[in-house]
């Protein structure tokens, strides 16, 4: 029986999610043979994980707020409900919108290359393809600016080298397409595919007012080459896409970490910085949970903000970071931007000198951001407010699951 049919959601698509990440050319054998409908594969696959980024992203920015200013640093503003639900709505339609297209591409171009035309089948490949992005979708329920941006933006891009990589193994299995011409056919479906990708993404700015930047596709080989970042090592990707499946499917028994709970890592005091108000705040999407307090310390006309934030399950998906490094730096006349790892922790520096403003934000254990935000604290303070934190302590936590 097919795994998209009527009968086959929940663990079933759990199964699938899995054998996909885990084990794409093996899952493409399975699919091969699998009937299958266009409704039946939009119905049990495509709606309820292409909802995944969506409903995490629009979850993320009512409960956390989206942040600006040089360097992630500013206040959390929480947008309007009406025309965040909106864009999550035009994301979502305009998403499953691309999957219809990626197919009419590869089945269209299919006796360019010596393989069949099969619309089923083509369907097949859009649909289960883009599964690593639909899955690291879910990073959008705790996406900030900042280290936890960065982050989740870079994890996201491997995880869409990850789809290619598996559509590159899907086309000669479902399309039968001729073996010594399979690379020109993906390349050609890839071209035409960032095209249609364009015009979508431009549908999309029209209805929501984002603006996207778009890189060109990465090359897909034993190792892949992504602008800007170096070469992701496609084994070493497909082993931690092992690790983060059975890590994501254990995730859904993830709960995030009591606000209550959080809130005793606050130190009482900062230095000659006095606590004030402390707020708190949880949600979850896609089965993933998270939470975050934050507290604000104040020393004359100074001021620092200690956030505390869970990503729960989600850290599953920053592992698969671990296939090649990160590393980022820039650099105004008034001030600076790194992200680098250190001692094992992923950190991010940021400070504006004219205007006094800073950032100061470590990843622990993959699973919690500590961040400190001044106006008019120096680096040092905003470092020394990070480290007042125990963060071996959250680290044991962290492993303690």
């Amino acid at each position: 029986m097919s795994m998209v049919e009527p009968g086959s959601a929940g663990s079933g698509l759990i199964a699938r999610v899995r054998l996909l990440l885990a084990q794409p050319s093996a899952a493409w054998d399975v699919i091969d043979g699998e009937p299958a409908t266009v409704g039946g594969l939009y119905r049990n696959y495509v709606l309820p994980l292409a909802a995944i980024p969506a409903v995490a992203g629009l979850v993320g920015q009512l409960a956390f707020g989206v942040r600006a200013g040089f360097g992630g640093f500013g206040v959390a503003a929480r947008p309007d409900p009406v025309w965040a639900v909106a864009g999550a709505v035009a994301s979502f339609g305009l998403g499953l919108l691309g999957v219809y297209l990626m197919a009419l591409v590869i089945d269209g171009f299919a006796p360019n290359f010596g393989a069949e035309k099969n619309r089923v089948q083509a369907m097949k490949l859009a649909a289960y393809a883009p599964t690593a992005s639909y899955v690291a979708g879910a990073l959008g329920l705790v996406a900030g600016w900042g280290l936890l941006g960065f982050l989740v933006g870079v994890t996201v891009l491997v995880a869409f080298v990850y789809s290619l990589y598996t559509l590159y193994q899907g086309l000669p299995k479902l399309m039968k397409s001729d073996p010594e011409r399979t690379v020109g056919y993906f390349v050609v479906v890839l071209v035409v595919a960032f095209v249609l990708g364009l015009m979508v993404s431009i549908a999309y700015s029209a209805v929501s007012g984002v603006t996207m930047r778009l890189a060109g596709p990465p090359k897909v080989s034993g190792k892949v080459t992504i602008p800007g970042q170096g070469e992701i090592d496609v084994g070493e990707l497909q082993k931690q896409a092992e690790a983060a499946a059975r890590r994501i499917e254990a995730g859904k028994d993830v709960a995030a970490t009591d606000t209550d709970a959080l809130k005793s890592y606050l130190p009482a005091s900062l230095g000659g910085y006095a606590r004030g108000e402390v707020s708190a705040s949880s949600s979850e999407a896609a089965g993933m949970k998270g939470s975050q307090v934050e507290a604000r310390y104040v020393k004359g006309v100074s001021s620092i903000r200690l956030q505390i934030t869970d990503i729960g399950g989600a850290g599953a998906l920053a592992g698969m970071m671990g296939a090649f490094k990160v590393r980022s730096s820039k650099e105004s006349d008034t001030g600076y931007e790194t992200f680098e790892n250190q001692g094992g922790r992923m950190t991010h520096e940021s400070y504006d000198r004219s205007s006094k403003r800073g950032e100061y934000g470590v990843l622990v254990g993959e699973r919690f951001m500590v961040e400190a935000k001044g106006d008019g604290a120096s680096m040092p303070d905003l470092k020394d407010a990070v480290n007042a934190v125990d963060l071996s302590r959250l680290e044991a936590l962290a492993k303690a699951g």
